[in-house]
């Protein structure tokens, strides 16, 4: 009994501290099946502009990558946004709001297709959200048949304002290239990190609790 006293009186005191945070970004996992409140824009020569496809699928374009079976990263989830033209140069971007300045932790999952990585052309590909570049360079530099998914993500500071999540993909349309899938995409205040006067008033309310716990078994013996 006292046992289960005092957790609950830790779970209620740090409640507080574990809310979860929202994410900025919409859409960001692509789980509409669609590029819903995104903007794709540029120019495909050829015609596979990025799609929306569905994991676990053998299918042809544009419902996965060409009968691959691209698996879902771990945290789950039907749909990835898939780059593949070997001639183009398009940009996948969202603009998000943030409303009250502060720490946020921002970040994607990626993902290189095996057949896509048996191109011999290089694709370029670079990965922004609010002004800070997570992943430039080329798909065959950043990824090999074995990387499997990879999370790119940091820490930074957010003023209020607005700022720009991007996505470029560009190929120079000289061969078959390589072709990438993103995932999980967002922007979330990072977890408040309690002052050391909060601890100190936790550990009291736990020592409070303990106390009365330890009286009441008194009591009852």
């Amino acid at each position: 009994m006292r046992k289960n006293l005092i957790i609950l009186a830790a779970a209620a005191l740090f409640a507080p501290l574990s809310a979860s945070a929202t994410n900025l970004v919409t859409n960001g996992s692509f789980e509409t099946g669609t590029f819903a409140d995104w903007t794709l824009i540029g120019v495909v020569s050829d015609i596979y502009p990025a799609v929306v496809i569905t994991y676990g699928s053998s299918a042809d374009y544009p419902t996965s990558a060409f009968g691959e079976v691209v698996t879902a990263p771990a945290s789950g989830g039907s749909y990835g946004a898939y780059f593949v033209s070997d001639s183009s140069s398009q940009t996948l971007t969202q603009t998000i709001t943030v409303t009250t300045a502060g720490n946020y932790q921002i970040g994607f999952s990626a993902y290189a297709p095996t057949n896509g990585l048996k191109n011999t052309v290089n694709a370029a590909f670079t990965g922004s959200i609010a002004g800070n570049t997570l992943l430039t360079g080329t798909i065959g530099s950043n990824f090999t048949s074995s990387t499997g998914w990879k999370t790119f993500s940091s820490d930074t500071y957010l003023n209020a304002g607005n700022y720009v999540v991007s996505f470029a993909f560009s190929t120079p349309g000289t061969g078959g290239a390589k072709d990438v899938v993103i995932d999980n995409v967002y922007v979330m205040a990072a977890a408040p990190v309690p002052e050391p006067e909060t601890y100190a008033l936790m550990m009291s309310g736990l020592a409070l609790v303990a106390f009365v716990a330890r009286r009441r078994q008194d009591k009852q013996a």
